[in-house]
């Protein structure tokens, strides 16, 4: 499968899709400004995701010491042996009895779906799938499904402008306000149905826990986490949930007066102080807001083009049967060309919504993005459509 381009004609979901739906096997490589990041997928799932332009500070070894499982004296003769034998690191680590085998995994697994993560982050750049054998250890990788992967990249790029109106640096720090009384209830997707039986059924049942719906397990333990030297960096060090769940778990406890922030810890690290959580901060997008006003300038210029031509008399268009009450062959073009992009829209939407594109067009009228109207306005016969390999092909009828 030859896949290729960039970031902007094919987005990250649309390839961990098409990845995923095919079920391939290989490495995806990802640039952009300075950045590559390498995604190994063994029958459409990720196994593996490492940046080779990765900052110290996202290294394994930095990584564990910062979460305070193994010392920076422990990493140094660890490394020291590495140089030696060229063994993993993290190999060496648990031979050691510097920490556990499921430790290792706990760390590997953060490592690789924070790096994935970050990508939703990407706008600009280049990408390349090569199909080839991926070799991964079963012990210590548990496969992500690249649908999983989707939908949570989609989540935090959804909640991520939330969270970084409160969260606003990595050098915040907070203080208690308050308690956290009851228990964490962090149930099953079937728990949650049980209980919402028992809730409609039980009379008097006592209530699981008197804590809002928001403060769950992550939560808890950010809360207990806490403490005046720690900022957002360090509690998203010792949390092991990584950066997107320990900054909401705060934004959660925040707003339900549970803590609040104390200060700022001013770091000596210039690159580190400038940056933000969630990754950058998305400048105003000045090119796509002229694009987009060029576009309504140029919808507003068609209707008056079409006014002129129907002589001030819109109504002129619903006076005779079908939809041929005019038959000027400027104002079929028009209004052919604004119906043609609803189509296209709503095929795109479609797919977003299920993963791939309808074999007919009626399925859109039946899902409510069209109406029947919407498949033959203006001419007489419905539109011709076919679904390809590569996407799809509408043309209006031959009249």
């Amino acid at each position: 499968m030859a896949l290729k381009g960039t970031l902007k004609d094919f987005g990250i979901a649309d390839i961990f899709q098409l990845i995923s739906h095919q079920s391939k096997t290989g490495v995806l490589h990802l640039e952009t400004k300075g950045q590559e990041v390498r995604v190994s997928f063994s029958n459409g799932d990720v196994v593996r995701a490492e940046s080779t332009t990765r900052r110290k500070r996202d290294l394994l070894g930095s990584m564990l010491v910062r979460a305070e499982v193994v010392s920076q004296a422990q990493l140094e003769q660890a490394l020291g042996i590495q140089k030696r034998t060229l063994k993993r690191l993290g190999d060496i680590l648990v031979e050691k009895g510097f920490l556990t085998r499921d430790e290792l995994k706990e760390f590997t697994h953060l490592q690789t779906t924070e790096t994935v993560y970050k990508l939703f982050n990407w706008e600009t750049g280049t990408y390349a799938f090569e199909p080839e054998e991926v070799q991964y250890d079963k012990r210590m990788v548990d496969p992500l499904r690249s649908e999983n992967v989707l939908m949570e990249g989609f989540r935090m790029v959804d909640e991520w402008p939330m969270i970084r109106k409160r969260i606003t640096s990595y050098e915040l720090t907070f203080r208690r306000v308050k308690e956290l009384s009851g228990a964490a209830v962090t149930p099953k997707a079937e728990d949650e149905i049980d209980s919402a039986f028992d809730d409609m059924f039980s009379e008097g049942k006592p209530a699981k826990s008197d804590r809002p719906k928001c403060i769950g397990a992550n939560e808890e333990k950010v809360y207990n986490l806490i403490e005046d030297d720690r900022d957002v960096q360090k509690l998203i060090d010792l949390s092991r949930l990584g950066e997107f769940e320990t900054c909401k778990a705060l934004l959660n406890l925040i707003n339900e007066s549970y803590i609040k922030i104390a200060g700022k810890i001013e770091k000596a690290d210039a690159e580190v102080s400038k940056e933000k959580p969630g990754g950058r901060v998305r400048r105003l997008p000045i090119g796509r807001i002229f694009i987009q006003a060029g576009m309504y300038v140029l919808i507003v210029g068609l209707c008056l083009v079409l006014y002129r031509l129907l002589e001030g008399d819109v109504l002129s268009l619903f006076r005779e049967s079908s939809a041929h009450g005019f038959q000027s062959p400027v104002a079929l073009e028009l209004i052919d060309r604004n119906q043609s992009l609803r189509v296209e829209n709503a095929l795109e939407v479609y797919r977003l919504e299920t993963g791939s594109y309808p074999d007919g067009l009626a399925q859109l009228v039946e899902e409510d993005l069209l109406s029947e109207t919407d498949l033959r306005f203006p001419w007489r016969t419905e539109r011709a459509y076919q679904r390809r390999a590569d996407g799809f092909l509408v043309l209006r009828p031959f009249e």
